[in-house]
């Protein structure tokens, strides 16, 4: 009888704890979901309008871009062709592996419709270092901070790297891609997107 007596007290006096913490755990859940629903929300840009697609590429060829070395880059040359841009930083395992798959992917191409560029999401000394050792054949560009909102503006809600998009000249997105990349998925991208 005494112990029914000091569970009922231990209860008593734990109760307020325990319905305070099943009240919190209850809104992080709320919290949770809500957050969860508004950052797989869908925004990418194959669910936009044509028109934007198109917006968008003609802003991504107006930036100011520079090469690793701090030159502007004559982004008007990248016009009305497919672009295979791919979004990489020095420190990302990943990015670099895939690299050579890429180099050998853009010497492959079609140089009069396609076009591979390689937007750098790191410091310029870095990117200028790396491509100094590691050199490829297709336009790496400094993105820094900015390079990581247009990577979110091809679909990459993500933010993490590496990420590839291709986009039609009409400036449609026909593959995109967050890891590394296979070279059958790529060809099949380009063949789709040069139509």
């Amino acid at each position: 009888m005494s112990k029914q007596l000091e569970i009922k007290k231990v209860l008593k006096t734990q109760f307020p704890l325990l319905a305070m913490l099943s009240l919190v755990g209850i809104v992080s859940l709320m919290i949770g979901w809500g957050v969860s629903s508004w950052l797989s929300r869908d925004t990418s840009p194959e669910s936009s309008s044509p028109s934007t697609h198109s917006e968008i590429l003609t802003e991504f060829l107006h930036a100011n871009w520079n090469d690793p070395q701090g030159q502007a880059i004559d982004t008007h040359a990248w016009g009305g062709k497919t672009l295979v841009i791919n979004f990489w930083a020095s420190w990302c395992p990943p990015c670099v592996e895939e690299m050579p798959l890429l180099a050998q992917l853009s010497k492959s191409s079609d140089v009069k419709n396609v076009l591979f560029i390689g937007i750098g999401i790191d410091s310029p000394s870095n990117i200028r270092q790396f491509t100094e050792n590691r050199p490829v054949p297709y336009p790496i560009v400094v993105g820094g901070l900015e390079g990581s909102n247009w990577a979110k503006r091809w679909g990459n809600t993500q933010g993490a790297l590496p990420f590839t998009v291709i986009i039609s000249p009409n400036g449609k997105v026909v593959y995109s891609k967050l890891g590394k990349v296979a070279e059958s998925d790529v060809q099949n991208a380009l063949a789709k997107g040069s139509l």
